[in-house]
């Protein structure tokens, strides 16, 4: 789920990265962006029941904004459509203490356990109660959220908008699934959560059996030509990939249904022979 709390004119060109390293998932997420105001993105994370607050480690990938355009020049060249959607009588009991804020380069991040802990946010990340309620339909997941700033708008807001690029937002948590990969992908644009929206994604994994190199439709799966090493920089990439093994990689685009995508990572078990 790619969550806002306020609407958003436009939202295009989203690129997530997954990799699961033992009990924990690798994360990363960008896209391009219009806001008329400042605003927070909340990713569900599917993290172990009884996860405490100070299990997401937040990742700085400010100096490698160039981390998904070097991801995607480890694939051949394949042509991507281009973006475009009275009185109390007993005495109230005292506040919950507030969830830690991270300051991680461009951003400023915290990570809520349990979707009954949403009223522990920094006033910063105010969400609508609209949004609160389409989340805590997620029962089972704890949320990343990041404060964005907003990007502007054109005189002609109709015809014009100021769209901005963000940096990837990466971070290491703990999976109740390590035989997935997790991707946030369930839009909530403007308050609810419809049962179709408007795809225009690429996902990124590695692990889980090869697919063929060959050139494959669009919404299938590719596999990179060598070791994701290769063009991504390991070291300032700072664990997120594997730079020894190759990555996947599958395009969503135009109407689908409104869900997270997961991958397996284990091939699905043979058919017996009749």
């Amino acid at each position: 789920m790619c969550c806002f709390s306020r609407p958003v004119p436009f939202v295009g060109g989203t690129k997530i990265f997954g990799r699961v390293d033992g009990d924990r998932q690798w994360l990363a997420y960008s896209m391009d962006f219009a806001a008329r105001e400042p605003l927070a993105m909340v990713l569900p994370l599917p993290v172990p029941a009884g996860t405490p607050e100070d299990a997401v480690r937040f990742v700085d990938l400010s100096g490698y904004r160039t981390f998904f355009a070097d991801v995607e020049r480890a694939f051949p060249v394949f042509m991507l459509p281009a973006a475009k959607g009275g009185l109390a009588l007993l005495a109230a009991p005292p506040p919950r203490p507030r969830l830690r804020v991270h300051e991680v380069g461009e951003f400023v991040a915290s990570f809520v356990p349990t979707s009954a802990d949403f009223d522990r946010l920094d006033p910063r990340f105010r969400l609508a109660p609209a949004v609160i309620a389409a989340l805590t339909a997620q029962r089972g997941y704890g949320f990343a959220v990041v404060q964005l700033a907003a990007t502007g708008t054109g005189w002609w807001r109709r015809l014009w908008r100021k769209v901005k690029s963000l940096a990837p937002v990466a971070l290491s948590f703990p999976t109740r699934d390590p035989g997935r990969v997790f991707f946030p992908t369930v839009h909530v644009h403007d308050g609810a959560v419809h049962d179709e929206a408007a795809f225009d994604h690429a996902l990124y994994w590695q692990g889980g059996p090869p697919v063929p190199d060959a050139l494959v439709a669009l919404g299938q799966p590719m596999s990179a030509s060598g070791p994701l090493g290769r063009t991504v920089d390991a070291a300032r990439a700072q664990g997120l990939i594997d730079p020894d093994a190759p990555a996947r990689r599958r395009v969503l685009f135009g109407r689908l249904p409104n869900r997270d995508q997961w991958v397996d990572l284990a091939p699905p078990p043979a058919a017996d022979a009749a």
